[in-house]
């Protein structure tokens, strides 16, 4: 009667740890350093996994060993085997398993928002991993693999779930020397206008400060931050979120000279409709919109 081949069930383990350390070392020697075992006993292990499988895994040369066909097929597969047990047993960690959570977040609600506040949710959250990924309100959830995206808009994104964390209201703010010469909106006429790549939004603003929009010809900036630093550092004036910037605001490097504000937006957390929730997701949701109730801005 043939022999049946060999089942995972029937492989000895050690036998398995001794095989990929062999083979990423191409030495017994070595291997048994790594597993702290002696030289003879992986060989051992090798020569029985050889018996349940009825093949040569190995060639013995004079000078250390080579893979044969069949343990080159195997090895690749063996090593990812174990790195994916390894990466699962890392994540336990005091009686439970740790969870990874990946966030893109639009650079300015990232910088003047959630990481001044994301320390009590780590604390809070021990077990958590919090991966941040900054972009531009540019994002693709499925393709970058992200949990979530704070992003600023309207909330309506194709097939994504979104929930309003903070509105967003708009003015103008600058270095404090530059708002000495700023009493009335008319005298903006005069500066540079720093502009941000989504069009219209100092036309909203002149509306509500019910002054006309001079000619738009300033610079072109693709965030907000970017748009705040080139403020303060006396490149012009621009049009910014105050609850973002209050810190900027706080220490003086920006300025607002005129009270009118203009909404334009609100900054949401989104997801996949399509995913769902694990319990660090649902973890995150709950902390962050509680801490947005904490201080809602004003409505225009």
């Amino acid at each position: 009667m043939a022999r049946r081949p060999a089942s995972i069930s029937s492989l000895p383990l050690n036998a398995l740890r001794s095989f990929e350390a062999a083979a990423r070392h191409l030495s017994f020697t070595k291997a048994g350093l790594e597993l702290r075992v002696s030289q003879a006993a992986v060989s051992q292990q090798v020569r029985t996994l050889e018996e349940s499988l009825r093949v040569k895994l190995f060639k013995r040369l004079t000078r250390g060993l080579a893979l044969t066909e069949e343990g080159e097929t195997l090895q690749p597969v063996i090593s990812s085997a174990f790195s994916q047990i390894s990466q699962v047993l890392d994540r336990f960690e005091n009686g439970r398993m740790r969870e990874s959570l990946a966030i893109g977040v639009v650079g300015t609600f990232a910088s003047g928002w959630l990481l001044p506040r994301l320390g009590s949710f780590t604390l809070s959250h021990p077990h958590i991993d919090v991966r941040i990924f900054a972009n531009n309100n540019r994002v693709d959830l499925g393709g970058e693999g992200l949990d979530y995206a704070i992003r600023f808009g309207d909330g309506a994104w194709h097939g994504t779930n979104a929930e309003r964390l903070v509105e967003a209201h708009f003015t103008p703010m600058c270095a404090p020397d530059v708002a000495k010469r700023l009493k009335h909106p008319v005298d903006l006429h005069k500066e540079v206008l720093l502009r941000s790549y989504r069009p219209g939004e100092w036309a909203h603003w002149f509306e509500a400060a019910k002054c006309r929009q001079p000619r738009m010809t300033g610079p072109i900036f693709d965030s907000s931050v970017s748009l705040a630093h080139a403020a303060a550092q006396g490149a012009g004036v621009s049009l910014l979120p105050v609850v973002l910037f209050s810190d900027d605001l706080a220490r003086k490097r920006l300025v607002c000279p005129y009270d009118s504000q203009a909404f334009l937006g609100s900054y949401w957390l989104t997801t996949l409709k399509s995913k769902k929730l694990s319990p660090a997701m649902k973890a995150f949701r709950d902390w962050i919109l509680a801490e947005c109730k904490k201080k809602r801005p004003r409505s225009a």
